[in-house]
């Protein structure tokens, strides 16, 4: 199986690495010297091109099916638009308009699509309710995906991430310290946000759905900063309510409407497709981190 990975970056390197390991053809696509340099490190093919502009995707050989993982750089939303929508339309349109096109398009989105579910269960049935113009561009980039995809003849898949964490991105001493704000974490490993990807193009799964990418198991804040002060042998550090944060004053209008969400994801359908999860909870997922820690010199 041939696949390019459009903004191949900390989860497309993993997903890289991955197939490659399995004999299957990568191409990492990124526009930065450095990017394609992080590529060429991990092992597989590097091409420059940029999502926003189609002519750059004429240097990307033909594949069997496209992930698009691109990011915006946390910028605004007008920006986000601009790569999400506009880069993965693009894109959509140029592999569909190639003599040889790939069958499938694999787009990686985000849970905060859902928007506040009250601390309750979402599954892939349950309706979108963006709560910020970052995540409406979400929504609409699925749109994109399920739509406009089939109609330019690719079948077009949602991976619907939880908050990613792995290596380098645990932000393990900000909960040790403290003050953590309650709620709902809802995280998936870096190696299975990966690997849930390469399962579905391997397995031939999920062809025109949304799948839950999460592990088995969200945790309150509070409980897992607790957990890990424990496992580090470290004090529990100081808690806040949700209404003591925004007491503060000093949050953006993002961060505050993202601390006024709180919903538990369910990976049932992504369980019953048959991926076997590297990191079921956050308990393996953390403990390479905790060791490291615990090991530090005095």
């Amino acid at each position: 199986m041939n696949v390019v990975i459009l903004g191949c970056g900390y989860v497309g390197l993993e997903l890289g690495r991955q197939l490659a390991a399995e004999d299957h053809r990568a191409v990492g696509v990124r526009r930065s010297e450095s990017g394609l340099d992080a590529i060429e490190e991990a092992g597989f093919e590097a091409v420059r091109a940029d999502v926003t502009d189609g002519e750059t995707l004429a240097a990307v050989p033909d594949v069997d099916a496209v992930v698009f993982a691109a990011s915006s750089g946390g910028r605004d939303a007008e920006a986000a638009r601009e790569v999400y929508v506009e880069g993965l339309r693009t894109a959509v349109e140029h592999f569909g308009a190639r003599e040889n096109p790939p069958e499938r398009l694999v787009y990686t989105s985000s849970t905060g699509v859902y928007g506040d579910h009250g601390g309750d269960w979402v599954d892939e049935e349950t309706p979108l309710s963006p709560e910020t113009d970052k995540t409406e561009v979400l929504a609409e980039a699925e749109r994109v995906a399920l739509e406009e995809a089939p109609e330019n003849g690719l079948d077009g898949t949602v991976a619907r991430f939880a908050g990613i964490y792995g290596p380098g991105r645990t932000r393990l001493e900000r909960y040790l310290e403290g003050p953590v704000t309650e709620g709902y974490l809802n995280m998936i490993h870096r190696d299975d946000a990966a690997g849930a990807v390469r399962f579905l193009l391997e397995q031939d799964l999920a062809r025109g759905e949304v799948v839950l990418v999460a592990d088995d198991e969200p945790v309150s804040r509070w409980a897992f900063a607790d957990w890990l002060a424990d496992e580090c042998n470290r004090e529990r550090p100081p808690k806040q309510t949700v209404e003591e944060r925004l007491d503060a004053d000093d949050l953006s209008e993002r961060a505050r409407r993202r601390l006024l969400t709180s919903k538990r994801c369910s990976n049932e359908k992504l369980r019953s497709l048959g991926y076997d999860f590297n990191y079921p909870t956050y308990r393996e997922g953390y403990r390479p981190e905790i060791e490291a820690y615990r090991n530090q010199p005095e």
